[in-house]
């Protein structure tokens, strides 16, 4: 592999939602150097947190229907049963939800968990509490993807959080969307939740670190059994 190689697979690639923040954190940093030096650095940092933000690395997606993928990269903070938003129209009965905190650190281009035709798509306002909280399904801001899956109605819910102010979601109703293949993205810091149909068995527990479009979080496989965990 030559050198021009090797940097190119070592470079992570931005999304193209960041240019214009990168190029105004750019800029602000210049302004900034020009009022006060020591400025100029702070705002380099902060420059360098904002490519890094964005980047929208490649992943290795199992293809197995029998699986269900985390939609996000952070930290599983909810592995129970939980009730759906009730604009996604999938009833008052609870459902296996797993949710996925992102932190400001994370990579926050979200993926499908599982393959399938979108049915509904729901936006709702609301408020911008803390994405760790359980309440925050219900109260914040948040994006509803409704996917017809090979195991039933599976929803996935894009949650504002305390620094996030902008849901993107680039897909259409009545689109077909592959397991792993990227749906939205949320700017700065957020959760993903992810209702499943009956069936699932979860593959994650609370506090586990998770990849989106690699981690397993849910298998529907007639062995599948929930993993034991340790607490140390």
């Amino acid at each position: 592999m030559s050198l021009v190689d090797s940097v190119r697979s070592a470079l992570v690639p931005i999304h193209r939602e960041g240019y214009p923040f990168i190029a105004a954190f750019g800029l602000t940093t210049l302004v900034l150097g020009l009022i006060w030096q020591p400025l100029f650095w702070i705002g380099l940092i902060l420059t360098a947190w904002c490519v890094y933000f964005f980047r929208d690395p490649q992943r290795v997606t199992p293809v197995d229907d029998s699986l269900v993928i985390s939609p996000a990269d952070g930290i599983v903070s909810a592995v129970g049963p939980a009730v759906p938003p009730r604009e996604l129209g999938l009833g008052a009965t609870e459902m296996l939800r797993v949710s996925v905190f992102m932190n400001v650190f994370s990579c926050h281009v979200n993926r499908s968990p599982a393959r399938g035709r979108i049915t509904k798509i729901e936006h709702r306002p609301g408020r911008f509490l803390n994405a760790e909280l359980d309440k925050a399904s219900e109260e914040n801001e948040r994006n509803g993807l409704v996917i017809d899956s090979p195991h039933g109605a599976m929803a996935v819910v894009q949650v504002a959080g305390l620094v996030a102010r902008r849901i993107v979601c680039w897909v259409e109703p009545s689109s077909s969307i592959s397991i792993g293949e990227r749906f939205g993205l949320i700017r700065f810091g957020s959760r993903v939740d992810v209702y499943l149909p009956a069936g699932a068995k979860p593959r994650v527990a609370v506090g586990q670190t998770s990849v989106g479009g690699e981690t397993v979080i849910a298998d529907y496989s007639p062995t599948a059994i929930s993993p034991l965990v340790r607490i140390s």
